[in-house]
């Protein structure tokens, strides 16, 4: 004699029925609130793209006396060349040099601080810690003064390391905020099984602390490119010459430079835009996981 081992359907209640019914409904036809506010922050961040790009492409006459809006009746590059022309490549090479040296800076030093901070229990630790991250709330304008007499009695004024080095003390604290978080997420357990195999200390940050970091990391890598690439301050106070000018510097050179010629402006900031921008795509999962402090699972 067979028995039937099938499970026994139960009634559900009517209040039941209707709240997997309006979930059928969600699920159906989505969140129409949610769709709009995504179409009109869309618009917000594709209208004025659109309008910086097409705006490049037109004569200064077009751009003075044309709707902004409007596609160009007669595409030119001749403001790309005009921006190319004018230094411009001297400017992303020094700007590129600056954020490169900025982020290998900031990696090299906020790692290991993040891990001592994570690692070590004592209040001195803790306490120092704190002091270091009150960085945060220091202002580059606060400082700026003193900074330069600095820059000044070292040597370092009117070239690239002055910009390097006070970029990336400024990107340190933040930095080392973001690591710490995420090295806390390395489980305790893996650290003492490599404790019990022996490991030290700099033999757990470099095999276990930094792999399982890597989210973490490109974050920091990428909060600390864009700060350097976008930085406009330091270079300001910092530099004069034309061989250590950087983009940002640059643009704001444009601006005088060509007077009222708002295309070839326009041209030199989406030249200006586009390398970092493309950094952003490739790395932006990265940047997402570690900022949501998930970096290190």
């Amino acid at each position: 004699m067979s028995i039937d081992t099938r499970p026994v359907a139960r009634p559900t209640s009517p209040v039941t029925r209707s709240r997997l019914a309006a979930a059928g409904r969600r699920r159906k036809w989505g969140n129409p609130l949610a769709g709009l506010g995504s179409l009109v922050w869309l618009l917000i961040v594709v209208v004025p793209l659109y309008t910086l790009i097409s705006s490049s492409l037109m004569h200064q006459d077009e751009a003075l006396n044309g709707d902004p809006l409007a596609v160009p009746t007669n595409p030119t590059l001749e403001n790309y060349r005009t921006v190319l022309d004018s230094g411009f490549s001297t400017m992303l090479t020094n700007t590129a040099i600056v954020a490169v040296a900025t982020v290998a800076i900031v990696l090299l030093l906020a790692v290991p601080v993040a891990y001592v901070a994570v690692r070590t229990r004592s209040r001195l630790s803790s306490l120092a810690f704190r002091t270091f991250l009150l960085g945060v709330a220091i202002p580059a304008q606060a400082v700026i003064v003193p900074l330069y007499l600095l820059i000044s009695k070292l040597g370092l004024y009117d070239s690239l390391p002055a910009i390097i080095l006070p970029t990336a003390a400024f990107a340190m604290p933040v930095a080392v905020l973001i690591l710490s978080g995420t090295m806390r997420d390395v489980s305790e357990e893996m650290y003492e099984a490599m404790a019990l195999d022996g490991a030290t200390p700099l033999r757990m940050l470099w095999q276990l602390a930094i792999p399982m970091s890597k989210g973490g990391i490109s974050t920091v890598a990428i909060y600390t490119a864009l700060q350097a690439w976008n930085g406009f301050l330091f270079p300001l106070i910092l530099t004069q010459s034309e061989e250590n000018r950087v983009l940002t510097l640059g643009l704001f050179n444009f601006m005088s430079q060509f007077g009222m010629n708002i295309p070839a402006v326009l041209a030199a900031i989406v030249l200006s835009v586009v390398p970092i921008f493309a950094v952003y795509l490739v790395a932006r999962k990265a940047l997402v996981n570690g900022l949501m402090g998930v970096g290190g699972k």
